[in-house]
């Protein structure tokens, strides 16, 4: 029989599990705290003693008599519950200790722009449109953003106002001039035609243009060597880097929330005004 003092340890799919993602999203911690009791099969002695807390304050969270709101109970509830970083991203916490590849060991929310890094854009698509759905404003760098936001079944595309005169939403897309040199450089890279590539960019402009209707867009031509992949979602981004034969979506994908005084969203945010600012507008 598990005493008061063992810790808690659920199992991985239980923190996949769809009820229990929706918890933490919500910072529903009553639920998260059902969820223990459910999945690791722990008392509610357990769990005070994992989080910090009184046997009372946890049946109080439970049955919803009492709200957390403090960000350093979040914090000691995740450590206590031995939450992993997915888990912790989706209650609004940095990632825990982690592992440089050398071995030794960092702590990620000295860094708290970075709040998840994804293997490639298909794992972060849910979040990204999530993100997007809710947005006032969206920025896209792309090189020709047909699978972000051209087509209709692209990443962004159906996350946008489809009606005339729909919510103020604001997007700025910078893509790739097909007439740059940088576009042939990159089209030899990635091992494709410059006519296919250039293409690619005139049919996404197209298609954008057909959303003016239904929110406030703009669209430009940039002619540098493609870098960064940037979504822009007001305060958070998903950023993604090119390189030669290496497309943006292959890419590991960062979370980079803005913060007070972090360096990373005002660099980059401060990289897409400049490229803005010397783009040429075509929508």
């Amino acid at each position: 029989m598990p005493t008061a003092l063992e810790p808690i340890e659920l199992p991985d799919w239980a923190w996949e599990r769809a009820e229990v993602r929706q918890a933490l999203r919500s910072r529903d911690v009553g639920a998260v705290f059902r969820h223990v009791q459910q999945y690791a099969g722990a008392s509610q002695s357990r769990i005070a003693t994992a989080t910090g807390m009184t046997q009372a304050r946890v049946n109080e969270i439970i049955n919803k008599r009492r709200e957390v709101s403090r960000l350093d109970v979040y914090e000691r509830i995740a450590d206590g519950l031995h939450m992993p970083d997915d888990a912790r991203h989706l209650l609004g916490l940095a990632a825990g200790r982690e592992k440089r590849s050398g071995g030794a060991a960092f702590d990620l929310a000295a860094f708290p722009e970075v709040v998840r890094v994804y293997a490639a854009q298909s794992s972060a698509r849910e979040e990204i449109q999530q993100q997007a759905r809710q947005a006032a404003e969206l920025d896209v760098l792309a090189v020709r953003g047909l699978g972000l936001i051209g087509l209709n079944d692209s990443l962004l595309r159906a996350c946008l106002p489809r009606e005339q005169g729909g919510k103020g939403l604001r997007i700025r897309v910078l893509l790739l001039d097909p007439d740059s040199d940088a576009l042939t450089q990159r089209a030899a890279e990635i091992g494709e035609s410059t006519e296919a590539l250039a293409g690619g960019v005139r049919l996404a402009e197209a298609r954008l243009r057909e959303l003016a209707g239904s929110c406030d867009i703009g669209v430009y031509r940039y002619r540098m060597l493609p870098t960064w992949r940037l979504i822009r979602t007001d305060s958070t981004m998903f950023v993604s880097a090119f390189d030669a034969g290496w497309e943006g979506h292959e890419s590991a994908t960062y979370k980079v929330m803005e913060t007070p005084h972090g360096p990373l969203y005002r660099g980059f945010r401060r990289m897409f005004e400049a490229i803005v600012d010397g783009a040429q507008r075509t929508v």
